[in-house]
């Protein structure tokens, strides 16, 4: 079951390779929905340049050679060359009267090759508290995994999380002072910020005070920190044992958090910076050996092609400090050479901050130059804007500090929570709760999917849980609306058709709207842009809206008529309900 514009496209093709030649037979009839009609075809200029002639001239052989009796009226030559396209109303039908049957898969179609596809997303840092930053890349991270299965492709979840480096020897120090079994060190699992500023505090105090030496034993604090990274790095199994311990506690603040937000990541999922920390030294080695690298400055530089600096030489990305010491780049090209040489990656999407930008191209090209990402492999830089405040700056704190994230979304529900108390107050204590959180997780996560990834946007909790405009508690009332329709019905006797009704005008343009859900839904997946399935679910929301006004249901005479209207409207909650799916939004029996 082809939808409209894959139908159209292949008959337009048919036709160019009738009308100029087998060597055109795969020119893109470039089809668009147009104000004009239901669909443009705009291929007219781009083969009029080819071919040396004029572009309606053009349009009239392409009407000439196309059939598209079963499917449309005959094409209307437009402006200097464009075709407008009117579906047959019985086509329409016939095709949403398809998307009704289970097997159809609401017109997601399978995939040609079924790729394994890599994200890695979210990475928070252990002894950390998750900030308003990790929203974005844990939010647009998952809506992106749950697309890609929905599309049929294998996704491989990597939660890249800051666990290694020189920051633990402080932690685990700090650790030691304050007793494992204390109050204290439970900060790492119930408020890391604070476990994490202890230590920091206690580092900072002592590399100001730059004593040799103090009444703790093994000399002051800063020293000790520093110590105790080598003994990690080196594998001492007293060391390892409590950075576990910090790893673990930080899991079960994790887990609040994506319970909280309603994705999937699981500590299967986890694939931190230790996890490379034993594949770097063969990073530098074979990078070394293969001549891609050298020293420079004293430290292992590779010089990827194309990268100049601001006085026009090569630009370094650093693999060995000169101290011996690794960086990002070391793990991330570990990483790179993990998920393709053993996870069997088709495709990697790296969803990270914008400012990341540089560091990943220079990466890719080196992991290119190395041979550990073939060309047949696509690696992605899913590029994450910021979130801001109502003064145009990084959403902070009145104090200046980073946003806690769990304070941000305790706030988000509990001013769900007003509204449904005020609003509800009939439904029980637990449903309440439920459609509280649905409502405001689902309102953050939504405002956020809704921007393009790479675009900063305002928190505007208001906005966010507003009932009107491209919302989440938008889609997810008109999905109650739906559902509480059914329920009517079904009290009143009415029975659904077993296919939609598609006759006036606002069925067919609903019924159009829902034939679009297949390919938006790849074109989400293909290009890892969420908004775009967004933007549809917002039309098609308001579609019905528009249907559901001119072509009642409930107060219709005629039982077919009735019948049919509701098997469609029945249709639009499926779908609405399955993209809100792949965004990650649950969506409430009733509001």
């Amino acid at each position: 079951m082809p939808a409209p514009e894959i139908a159209l496209t292949q008959r337009f093709q048919t036709a160019f390779a009738a009308a100029f030649g087998p060597e055109y037979a795969e020119a893109d009839p470039i089809i668009r929905p147009s104000q004009f009609a239901d669909f443009q075809c705009n291929a007219a200029m781009g083969l009029a340049k080819r071919l040396g002639r004029k572009p309606r001239d053009i349009a009239a052989e392409i009407v000439a050679a196309v059939d598209l009796e079963d499917i449309a009226e005959e094409p209307e030559i437009a402006g200097p060359g464009f075709l407008n396209l009117r579906l047959r109303t019985d086509w329409v039908a016939a095709q949403v009267a398809e998307l009704v049957e289970p097997s159809a898969a609401l017109g997601v179609p399978s995939p040609e090759r079924s790729e394994t596809v890599v994200v890695d997303y979210s990475a928070p840092n252990v002894a950390k508290e998750m900030h308003v930053g990790h929203l974005r890349t844990t939010v647009v991270g998952d809506s992106i995994v749950r697309t890609l299965e929905k599309l049929g492709h294998t996704v491989i979840r990597q939660n890249h999380i800051g666990d290694w480096g020189t920051p633990f020897g402080m932690l685990i120090e700090h650790l030691l002072e304050v007793g494992e079994d204390s109050a204290e060190a439970d900060l790492v699992r119930t408020d890391p910020n604070a476990f994490y500023q202890s230590a920091r505090a206690k580092f900072d105090a002592a590399e100001k005070a730059g004593a040799p030496g103090s009444d703790l034993e093994g000399g002051d604090f800063a020293s000790r920190a520093r110590r105790r990274v080598a003994t990690v790095q080196s594998g001492d199994a007293e060391s390892l044992r409590i950075w576990t311990n910090l790893v673990e506690l930080s899991k079960q603040y994790f887990h609040r958090i994506y319970d909280m937000l309603d994705v999937t990541l699981t500590d299967e999922h986890l694939a931190g910076e230790s996890t490379y920390n034993d594949l770097l030294e063969a990073v530098c080695d074979d990078l070394e050996a293969a001549g891609i690298a050298r020293i420079s400055d004293g430290a292992l530089c590779v010089f990827p092609e194309g990268f100049i600096g601001r006085d026009e030489q090569p630009l370094p990305l650093i693999i060995r400090k000169s101290d011996g010491g690794y960086g990002y780049a070391t793990t991330d090209l570990a990483a790179i050479r993990h998920r393709v040489g053993t996870l069997g990656a088709d495709r990697i999407g790296y969803v990270v901050g914008s400012a990341q930008g540089l560091h990943f191209q220079m990466v890719f090209t080196a992991a290119r130059e190395a041979g550990w990402l073939p060309a047949e492999v696509r690696a992605e830089h899913v590029k994450i804007g910021s979130v801001l405040g109502d003064d145009g700056k990084i959403l902070r704190t009145r104090s200046g500090s980073s946003l806690r994230l769990m304070a941000l979304l305790e706030e988000a529900v509990g001013t769900a929570r007003t509204v449904i108390d005020e609003l509800r107050p009939d439904l029980p204590e637990a449903e309440r709760e439920q459609i509280a959180h649905d409502i405001g997780i689902g309102g953050v996560k939504y405002a956020d999917l809704s921007t393009a990834h790479d675009s900063d946007y305002t928190f505007d909790l208001d906005r966010m849980l507003a009932l009107t405009g491209n919302t989440a508690p938008y889609l997810q009332y008109a999905v109650a609306r739906i559902r509480s329709i059914s329920r009517k019905a079904s009290a009143q006797g009415i029975t659904a058709a077993p296919a939609p009704r598609v006759d006036d005008d606002a069925e067919r343009a609903l019924a159009l709207a829902l034939l679009e859900f297949g390919p938006t839904l790849v074109s989400a997946g293909a290009e890892f842009e969420p908004h775009r399935l967004c933007a549809y679910l917002f039309s098609l929301a308001q579609t019905f809206t528009s249907f559901y006004e001119a072509s009642p249901i409930l107060k219709e005479a005629d039982t077919e008529v009735q019948a049919g209207r509701l098997t469609l409207a029945e249709l639009t909650e499926r779908v609405l309900v399955e993209g809100l799916d792949a965004l990650g939004v649950n969506a409430p029996q009733q509001m």
